[in-house]
């Protein structure tokens, strides 16, 4: 199991952050759109999951982000479509990041202005340091629900992006990110 990248493929940790989050952003969807139908004395532990998630997230994202930096990511994949594609995955992935930061935050911004306590990765409370305010944490959930449908959408076009480029450009962009398969 190679650790870092290569040329070819990326390494076993920054698989792992990938797939953790897209695991953690799905988990942390459903949470969203479906807490409520939970019965009601697992209501509040979804949440705790729901915000929990959101928060590990936010982490691996930071994990992801100072990785790029230490041990860089291979070449893109060269396609029919030429730069075009490389500019396009470019915008989606910055999309992307900016919606893994910016859900969760305004996650934590809901939470803290109905006045409760946030649990920090479900293991202490941060105290809301401002009073309950309804009106703002209406607009933030609104706000924050809206973003997370987009991040969900974006998610599923990155991932109809690699299935395009395994079955139609029969490249190695899939492969790469995938575990246990070699490099071709």
């Amino acid at each position: 199991m190679q650790w870092t990248n290569s040329k070819l493929r990326y390494g076993a940790l920054p698989q792992a952050v990938h797939w953790l989050t897209a695991l953690f952003v799905i988990a942390g969807f459903l949470l969203g759109q479906f807490g409520d139908d939970l019965p009601k004395p697992y209501r509040g532990l979804g949440l705790l999951i729901h915000m929990t998630l959101g928060q590990c997230v936010f982490v691996l994202l930071l994990v992801r982000l100072a990785w790029r930096f230490i041990d860089p990511p291979p070449p893109a994949e060269i396609t029919p479509l030429g730069r075009l594609v490389d500019w396009a995955a470019k915008l989606s992935h910055f999309a992307l990041y900016a919606l893994l930061i910016v859900v969760p935050f305004l996650g934590v911004i809901v939470q803290l202005k109905r006045g409760h306590d946030l649990p920090i990765l479900a293991l202490w409370d941060f105290a809301s340091p401002w009073p309950a305010d309804r009106t703002v944490s209406r607009s933030m959930l609104g706000l924050h629900a809206l973003l997370a449908d987009a991040l969900l959408i974006l998610a599923g076009l990155h991932a109809c992006g690699a299935i395009v480029h395994h079955h139609v450009w029969r490249d190695r962009t899939l492969l790469r990110m995938l575990p246990g398969t070699a490099a071709k």
